[in-house]
């Protein structure tokens, strides 16, 4: 079974997502900020992050950059409902930074749950 870190600072998004990845037979471990999605995924072994973009404390983008630096780091999905300041698109500032997918919020549990299969060689 694939361990899947979900790191946002909406708790009710993270709930929400724990439900939809829980029934489709994946381990969900949650953060509320970058800091502590790191800290996870130096401690136990992580297949697959999805992470929001627009976070207090340590947002997505730098938390994407640091995990690409990491020796065994994880897929990553980079998910923002925000998303856009003057003409720089956050979504695509996140795949140069290393990101596998980006997806726009609200995101469908079915185009969810199809990314990570992909991701994760599923299907």
């Amino acid at each position: 079974m694939a361990r899947i870190l979900v790191i946002d600072d909406n708790e009710s998004l993270r709930e929400t997502v724990r439900e939809i990845l829980t029934e489709a037979g994946y381990e969900v471990v949650e953060a509320s900020d970058g800091r502590e999605g790191i800290a996870l995924c130096q401690a136990h072994p992580i297949d697959l992050l999805l992470t929001d973009l627009l976070m207090p404390g340590q947002e997505g983008l730098e938390t994407t950059r640091e995990l690409r630096r990491m020796e065994a780091c994880p897929k990553i999905i980079a998910m923002s409902g925000g998303g856009q300041t003057g003409r720089l698109e956050f979504l695509d500032v996140a795949r140069v930074l290393g990101a596998d997918r980006t997806l726009h919020k609200p995101v469908r549990a079915r185009d969810l749950l199809r990314a990570i299969r992909e991701l994760l060689g599923e299907g």
